[in-house]
């Protein structure tokens, strides 16, 4: 059951998305930031760094996603729709507000059909990476919670 959330709880949700999806995009410019600066927006600034506008930009995708993870993923809002459906319609809203975001701020040329395969191989795998990694929490959590049912019930059965 989830807990009722503030407006502090999506605050800090988008923060922490931001700090990850920029900690990627800092470590994406130093390695390929000086090769690719002359074609895309997001690293104009080669490995130096990335501009106010490349950091508001990814301050945006931060909020989308997270809105998108309270609508999909949060039992608040479709309780009646399957795991499975819920997982695939959130990340089809991810990449199409990404490739929304592509257009949007120029940070690929669009007619380019190699940067578009890159865009989509890489979102694949990084949905896959995330998708193993909730799988990984979501076995953690589970055998936490069998630990603890079955301490609980070793108590129960020696005061009985």
């Amino acid at each position: 059951m989830e807990s009722k959330k503030t407006v502090f709880n999506y605050i800090s949700d988008v923060f922490t998305m931001y700090g990850v999806i920029v900690s990627v995009y800092i470590l994406l410019s130093l390695i390929v930031g000086d090769y690719v600066g002359d074609y895309s927006s997001l690293f104009r600034l080669g490995s130096a760094g990335l501009s106010t506008a490349t950091l508001l930009q990814l301050l945006l995708l931060a909020s989308i996603i997270v809105v998108a993870q309270n609508i999909f993923l949060a039992d608040r809002w479709i309780k009646n729709m399957t795991v499975v459906l819920r997982n695939v319609l959130f990340f089809l809203t991810i990449m199409v507000a990404t490739a929304g975001l592509i257009c949007l701020f120029d940070w690929f040329p669009i007619d380019n059909l190699k940067a578009w395969g890159g865009f989509f191989l890489s979102f694949t795998i990084s949905t896959l990476i995330s998708g193993l990694l909730s799988r990984l929490k979501e076995r953690a959590e589970n055998a936490s919670l069998q630990a603890a049912l079955e301490k609980y019930n070793k108590k129960k059965d020696i005061s009985q």
